[in-house]
């Protein structure tokens, strides 16, 4: 049997605000809601579940491996939406992209201060510096 991952809840203060600020990067369409949650489909069938909370989220990380079309058209909103940008998860490197990996790749905050990431290449190979 496979075991695969279907979908992960996402602890918002405002569930439009946060998936439809990564639906516009991503460039895909926030589903209808779904009882208390707001999903957001990805193309591996993963759906992230954005949930609506009383109190300020525990930052989490979220990884998308991306296609390099995909990167560039998504920088792209990054930049002209006048998000911060990072190289790093640490947030040491503003303003630049990582080329780790054999790919490229850049985090960015979403409205809840979730650190969201795009990548062109997965981990796995030493970092290109």
């Amino acid at each position: 049997m496979r075991i695969e991952l279907n979908h992960t809840i996402v602890h918002t203060r405002d569930k439009q605000a946060s998936a439809s600020f990564l639906a516009g990067i991503l460039d895909r369409d926030v589903a209808p809601q779904w009882g208390p949650f707001l999903p957001l489909p990805l193309d591996n069938d993963v759906v992230l579940e954005f949930l609506e909370v009383d109190w300020d989220p525990a930052p989490q990380h979220y990884a998308f491996l991306v296609s390099d079309e995909v990167f560039d058209a998504a920088f792209a909103r990054i930049r002209e939406s006048g998000a911060t940008y990072w190289a790093d998860p640490f947030h040491h490197r503003p303003g630049q992209i990582n080329h780790d990996h054999g790919g490229r790749g850049v985090y960015f905050d979403d409205p809840d201060g979730h650190s969201l990431e795009l990548m062109t290449a997965p981990y796995g190979t030493p970092p290109v510096r």
